[in-house]
């Protein structure tokens, strides 16, 4: 069955959904934690002899990764939600 196209079809299903502004949070926080430089640009505390400085840019890494995860399995799930109610609108049209 062929899905509905044109500005109706779009028009039905709102480009900004609660799933869309989570996901751009969660690509967003790692991206403003590195770019505030002053939160941590010091060398106490020291975890293993290892500065502040170094240890919280690694920490980071997995931290990134676990939001990167997140906004993608939100914007999966907003894409299956989408193409249920393309489906569902389909339907209705007969």
């Amino acid at each position: 069955m062929p899905e509905p196209e044109g500005p109706a079809a779009r028009a039905a299903l709102p480009a900004v959904t609660p799933e869309r502004v989570l996901a751009a949070l969660a690509l967003l926080v790692p991206i403003v934690a590195m770019l505030w430089v002053g939160s941590y640009d010091k060398a106490d505390p020291e975890v293993g002899g290892v500065p502040f400085f170094y240890w919280y840019q690694l920490l980071w890494v997995p931290a990134s990764a676990l939001f990167t995860v997140a906004a993608y399995l939100l914007i999966n799930r907003d894409e299956k939600a989408r193409k249920a109610a393309r489906t569902r609108k389909a339907g209705d049209v007969r």
